[in-house]
């Protein structure tokens, strides 16, 4: 039998406002606070009162590696004593997501000037990217309070999270997407999980617009990243880190940055450790941007996290291509709490990095390699040291965006400079002749 903590039976989740702090027994619809329209989060204060254990609960948390049961299994719910959101965890749904490896990127770390450098692959999910990690945690209280449907606008990564997870509990989903701006990969395990999708004329920002009205207006459960439960589900990611650290720290976490709910979970689950008293300290969490979605870059820059600076996004990675993200108020918190820092990269620092990371035989999809070139430049400002050790958060699995991969070896991409021909592998063809492949590896 696993070691239960009555930590897990004593908790409850309080929703209040990020911004005005107002308690919420019972949110919107779209997760907005009925008083100043801000999102709202979730917290325990019953952690106050009842003080967490942290070595019961590491030892009840190993102990439920050898379970067979699928809930003990699931890097999510393997730590359900910090994410007390149902009344009964039978009514979770899992498909035994997180447990996502960390890798060492020698080859990655010898191009950023670094010692060492390590991957945490959240897209080795079982949809392929990080928002596995979310949806359990959204999608079961859906389960438990009994919708039929759920539903969230999407750039990709999301629309295949829900539909999967959906499909497992026997739930019916509603896709929203931007016509045109979206990864053929993604968009295809959406309709493979039988997602009722829809394909609108705008962008990321307009889908949202149109997904909120909706769950206003019906009986639809809403698993946007503005759905605090996403944030409590994706703030494990930062447990699972430190746990197969051996509770040792990282000096920086980088984190691509999007609608930043993943920056805003990553952040939260960090700071809730340190005020547990399962670690002493925070890594810094940092965000990287590419330069035509950089809203919380503008923002930072131009407001010190004051004001959102909106823009109208434009990248080829389009898991980021959003310019007026949710959560860009929490990704601010974050980087102040934890002394992180914002950065943005060209299109082209981003391609060459994705190949780097694949030259080490750990591909991502496109976004996630912000990560590595926004990483060069914090070396080279000084802020990250060459000894620091040093974790990137990649988000998707290289196959959500092949399409992307097969235009940079081509050179269909943009216009080759010199730094990106070093990185292309184009295909080579010749005749069906052995004496050509053998001149091909001699010059090679």
């Amino acid at each position: 039998m696993n070691p239960v903590s009555p930590v897990h039976r004593a908790q409850a989740a309080q929703a209040r406002c990020f911004v005005c702090r107002t308690v919420d027994e019972s949110p919107a619809a779209d997760f907005r606070c009925t008083r100043c329209g801000e999102l709202l989060e979730l917290s325990y204060p019953s952690w106050g009162d009842t003080p967490v254990d942290p070595r019961s609960l590491k030892l009840a948390w190993e102990a439920r590696r050898a379970s067979p049961l699928a809930i003990d299994r699931s890097g999510v719910w393997r730590y359900r004593e910090l994410l007390p959101i149902l009344s009964d965890v039978n009514n979770a749904v899992t498909i035994q997501e997180g447990n996502t490896p960390i890798y060492d990127l020698p080859r990655c770390a010898r191009s950023a000037g670094m010692d060492r450098l390590l991957a945490k692959h959240q897209g080795m999910n079982p949809t392929g990217s990080f928002k596995d990690t979310g949806m359990t945690a959204a999608l079961s209280v859906a389960n438990e309070k009994r919708f039929e449907w759920v539903a969230c606008a999407s750039t990709g990564n999301t629309s295949a999270s829900m539909s999967a997870y959906a499909a497992r509990a026997g739930m019916k989903s509603l896709v929203l997407i931007p016509e045109g701006k979206i990864a053929w990969g993604k968009l295809s395990q959406a309709l493979d999980y039988g997602a009722t999708t829809c394909q609108l004329r705008g962008d990321f920002d307009a889908c949202m617009r149109v997904i909120a009205e909706v769950v206003r207006r019906a009986p639809v459960y809403l698993l946007n990243s503005v759905n605090p439960y996403r944030v409590e589900g994706q703030k494990t990611a930062a447990i699972e880190m430190l746990d197969q650290f051996g509770w040792e720290l990282p000096d920086h976490v980088i984190v691509p940055g999007g609608n930043l709910g993943n920056v805003s979970a990553l952040g939260k689950g960090f700071i809730e450790l340190r005020d547990l008293g399962f670690v002493r300290s925070v890594p810094k969490v940092s965000v990287i941007q590419a330069k035509g979605a950089n809203a919380l870059v503008r923002t930072m820059r131009e407001t010190g996290g004051a004001r959102l600076v909106p823009v109208q996004a434009e990248t080829m990675a389009t898991a980021i291509r959003i310019g007026n993200p949710a959560s860009w108020r929490k990704a601010v918190a974050v980087l102040k709490a934890t002394g992180g820092a914002c950065e943005e990269v060209s299109e082209e620092e981003l391609a060459i990095a994705k190949a780097e990371i694949g030259s080490d035989g750990i591909g991502c999809e496109p976004a996630s390699a912000a990560t590595l070139a926004g990483l060069k430049k914090l070396v080279a400002s000084g802020f990250v040291q060459s000894a620091d050790l040093v974790v990137l958060v990649l988000t998707g699995h290289v196959l959500k965006d092949p399409e992307y991969t097969l235009k940079f070896h081509r050179g269909d991409l943009f216009d080759n400079t010199e730094s990106a021909s070093k990185m292309r592998r184009p295909p080579i063809v010749l005749d069906a002749s052995a004496d050509d492949v053998l001149r091909v590896l001699d010059r090679a």
